[in-house]
Parts: structure tokens; C-alpha cells; sequence
């Protein structure tokens, strides 16, 4: 019976291979947190450009007539005060908009802390291994 060097090596070998394990399950459990913090965040963009043609659409029956009479009362012309109306409301749409398509960009669903973890692990375990 030996007990030497190549006990020892084959200790460290399993040491290794449990640890690459642990660390694995670790970044795949680090990666199913992301993408579902990431998913989350493209639902709430989805809603915010849902809750911004909802405010268009009710802002566009309900302001636009009442406005449009009260400034016609103002400039004397109820095209002018249409088109005024109109174009604010406009802005306050395409702003939402926005805000949601931002929200909603493809680059937000990437897994950038799962990828740096990973990388980070390599490195960790290339320095071991040759150190």
C-alpha cells in the first residue's frame, strides 16, 4: 500500500473536480437569476409602452376636444389650437415610447454579471492550476 505522491495527486484531482462542480452549479444558479431579473425588466418595458398608447389613445378623446375649444378661445382659430394640442400630446407619446423601447432592448436580457463570474472563475482556476 502507497501512500505517497500519487494518493496525494488523485486527492487533489477530486478536490478539483468537486470544486469545477460546486462552481458550476454556482454560475448556472447566478445565470437562471439574471435572465429572470433581465426577462422582468423587458416585461415592465412591454408595459410601459402598453400604459403609453393607453394615455395616447385616452388623452387623444379626452384632452383633445376640450383643449382644442378652450384654446380656440385663446388664438381665435380652433386649427391653430388643434394642431398645439395635437403636438404636445404627441411628444408626451413618443417620450413614453421610448422610455419602453429602452427598457425593452435586447443588450438588457445579456447575462453581463454571469459572464464576468465565469471569466473570473477561469482565470481563478488557470492560476491554480499553473501556480
Amino acid at each position: 500500500m502507497t501512500t505517497g505522491p500519487q494518493s496525494s495527486i488523485q486527492g487533489l484531482i477530486g478536490d478539483a473536480l468537486r470544486e469545477t462542480n460546486e462552481l458550476a452549479r454556482k454560475e448556472i444558479a447566478l445565470f437562471r437569476n439574471e435572465m429572470t431579473s433581465n426577462v422582468r425588466a423587458l416585461f415592465i418595458g412591454l408595459a410601459l409602452l402598453v400604459g403609453a398608447a393607453v394615455f395616447g389613445v385616452v388623452a387623444l378623446f379626452v384632452l383633445v376636444d376640450a383643449l382644442v375649444k378652450w384654446l380656440a378661445t385663446v388664438v381665435h382659430s380652433e386649427a391653430l389650437s388643434a394642431l398645439i394640442v395635437g403636438g404636445v400630446l404627441l411628444v408626451v407619446a413618443v417620450a413614453l415610447a421610448l422610455i419602453g423601447r429602452n427598457a425593452m432592448s435586447l443588450s438588457t436580457l445579456a447575462p453581463v454579471r454571469t459572464t464576468r463570474q465565469v471569466r473570473q472563475d477561469a482565470r481563478t482556476l488557470s492560476e491554480r492550476v499553473s501556480g
